[in-house]
């Protein structure tokens, strides 16, 4: 028999990175940061800012999951958010209601929240862009959610196809959502420097007027050449 659980439960002490390691990530690029990480770290495609013009952001994550159709996990997250965390929050996927509006977003944005991330959907678009607060989304619904349970605030999440660890590092801009798992941190900021150095000379390459990759010239060089 299935027992109710609480209708929040919150984990409190996780690790945190320091603020010097989050500006060090501060301004990356989506696209470099997934280069970083062999090519992986994004969140689902279709997890995307409902502003793309305030679209950038870094900070730790504060994973939540919120029950499909509940939003008791997603204000466990507000109550417990400290400024700069990005609030992770998770509702498997659901799409029959929001699980944010601007009335939560604006309050986020009071408390210092650097960003909201959800799997889920979000609702009245307007006030949340007027609030100023990066608001991530697989979507835009009018339906409203309950406040019923249960929810759980401060352990791991899954959200857009990856495992979100509060603590992680999430760099945000208009392209995706990236995050860095925070025990890989420090390898994923020098792999980012030589990555940042090689596109600066892809970037002079391309100016300088290359029609192709050198990466790509031994393969067409190799490729089988059928004549009709």
């Amino acid at each position: 028999m299935l027992h109710n659980p609480p209708l929040l439960t919150i984990h409190r002490g996780h690790r945190r990175p320091g603020k010097a390691l989050i500006e060090a990530f501060r301004g990356a690029q989506t696209s470099h940061l997934c280069d970083a990480m062999d090519g992986r770290g994004a969140l689902d495609y279709r997890i995307k800012p409902l502003d793309p013009a305030n679209a950038v952001f870094v900070g730790p994550a504060l994973t939540a999951f919120a029950y499909p159709a509940d939003t008791v996990g997603m204000f466990g997250a507000l109550a417990e958010a400290e400024p700069g965390d990005v609030l992770m929050v998770g509702c498997d996927g659901y799409t029959g209601t929001a699980v944010i509006g601007d009335l939560a977003a604006g309050m986020m944005k009071n408390k210092g929240c650097a960003a909201f991330v959800t799997d889920g959907l979000a609702r009245d678009r307007a006030g949340i862009v007027a609030a100023r607060l990066p608001v991530f989304a697989a979507g835009i619904s009018p339906n409203s959610p309950a406040r019923n349970g249960p929810g759980t605030v401060g352990e791991a999440v899954a959200i857009g196809g990856l495992r979100v660890e509060p603590g992680d590092i999430v760099v945000g801009d208009a392209d995706a959502v990236v995050v860095v798992p925070l025990a890989r941190a420090d390898a994923v900021l020098r792999a980012l420097e030589e990555v940042r150095a090689n596109e600066v000379k892809a970037e002079q390459r391309v100016r300088d007027g290359a029609t192709m990759t050198p990466a790509m010239e031994p393969i067409l060089a190799a490729a089988r050449i059928i004549q009709h």
